[in-house]
C-alpha cells in the first residue's frame, strides 16, 4: 500500500514542482485565483516530495526490511496498518489543503499549522509503535545495520518535528497558531529542523534503504559492515549538529554559526563511508541493477 501511494504522490509532487517552475516564468499561470498563487502552490511542492513520495516510501520499505532481518512478522493487525496507511494520507490532505486555503507557519519544511502537527505526531507514535514492536520481537539476536538508520530516521524526526512545532493555537476553532519562540531563537530551532528533515528523512532513512537493498540486489554482503558502524554513528553525532550553516552572517551568535560549519566540514565522514560501502558493494556487479 506504502509503496503504491508513494509512487502517486511522486507523479503528483513532480507535476506540481513542474507547474511552480513554470509560475516563476509566466505568473499568470496561476489563474488569477489566490489559491494557486506560487506563495501557496510551492509548498504543496516540497510537501509531495518529501512527506508524501519519500516519507510512504520509507514507512513501507521499514516494515519490509523490519520483517526480513528479523524473520518476524508485523507487529499489529492488519487493521491496525491500514489505519496507519489511511491516517498517513489524511495527513498529506490536511498539509496540503491548508496550504491551499492560506494556513501555514511559514517554516521551512513545517509549513502545516497546529492542528496538522498534532495529528501527524500522533501518526508517527503510531508507526514508530509499530516498527520498534516489531523490532523488539525479532527472532534474529542481531539487529542489521538498516534498521539502526530507519530507528535513527523515525527518532529524530519525530523529536525535531515536536520541538519545532511548539505553538499556541489562537482559537481551537481556527487554524492560526504563534510559535512559543520567537527572533533568533525561532530561527535556531527551525534550521535544526529543517536540516535534520533533510539529514534523518532524507538521508538516515534512504541509507537503510541502501544498506538492505543494493546488497539484496547485488547478491552479496555490503562491503564492510564495520565501516557502515562508523558511517551510522558519524551521521547521528555530526549531522544533527550543522543546522547553523543555514544561518551564516545572521543575527545568531558567531559561536553558534562556527559550530554549525565545523560539523558541516566533518560531515565527510558519514558522506563517504556512505559512498564506499554502497560503490564497493556494487564492485563487479553492476549489470544486476538492469532491470
Amino acid at each position: 500500500m506504502f509503496i503504491r501511494a508513494s509512487l502517486f504522490w511522486c507523479v503528483a509532487g513532480l507535476a506540481m514542482g513542474l507547474w511552480v517552475a513554470l509560475l516563476l516564468v509566466a505568473p499568470t499561470l496561476n489563474l488569477g485565483l489566490e489559491w494557486t498563487s506560487f506563495g501557496r502552490v510551492r509548498p504543496i511542492h516540497t510537501t509531495l516530495i518529501v512527506y508524501a513520495f519519500t516519507g510512504n516510501a520509507l514507512i513501507g520499505s521499514s516494515f519490509f526490511v523490519a520483517q526480513r532481518t528479523c524473520r518476524t512478522a508485523l507487529w499489529g493487525s492488519r487493521e491496525l496498518h491500514q489505519l496507519l496507511f489511511g491516517c498517513y494520507q489524511i495527513f498529506v490532505l490536511l498539509a496540503v489543503s491548508g496550504y491551499v486555503m492560506g494556513a501555514t507557519q511559514s517554516k521551512e519544511y513545517a509549513e502545516f499549522e497546529w492542528y496538522t502537527d498534532l495529528f501527524l505526531l500522533g501518526v508517527w507514535l503510531l508507526y514508530a509503535t509499530i516498527l520498534v514492536r516489531t523490532i523488539l520481537q525479532r527472532r534474529e539476536r542481531h539487529i542489521y545495520v538498516a534498521l539502526w538508520f530507519y530507528l535513527s530516521f523515525v527518532i529524530v524526526v519525530g523529536m525535531v518535528h515536536t520541538l519545532n512545532n511548539l505553538a499556541v493555537p489562537v482559537s481551537f476553532t481556527g487554524a492560526k497558531s504563534y510559535p512559543l519562540l520567537s527572533g533568533v531563537q525561532d530561527a535556531m530551532v527551525q534550521w535544526w529542523f529543517g536540516h535534520n528533515i533533510v539529514g534523518f528523512f532524507l538521508t538516515a532513512g534512504v541509507v537503510g534503504m541502501m544498506y538492505y537493498f543494493v546488497p539484496k540486489q547485488a547478491d552479496r554482503p555490503v562491503y564492510s559492515y564495520r565501516l557502515s558502524i562508523v558511517h551510522f554513528w558519524s551521521l547521528v553525532f555530526i549531522y544533527i549538529w550543522a543546522g547553523p550553516h543555514h544561518l551564516h552572517y545572521t543575527a545568531l551568535p558567531d559561536w553558534a554559526q562556527t559550530l554549525g560549519m565545523t560539523f558541516s566540514i566533518m560531515l565527510w565522514m558519514p558522506s563517504w563511508g556512505g559512498m564506499i560501502n554502497g560503490i564497493m558493494t556494487l564492485s563487479g556487479a553492476w549489470d544486476k541493477l538492469r532491470t
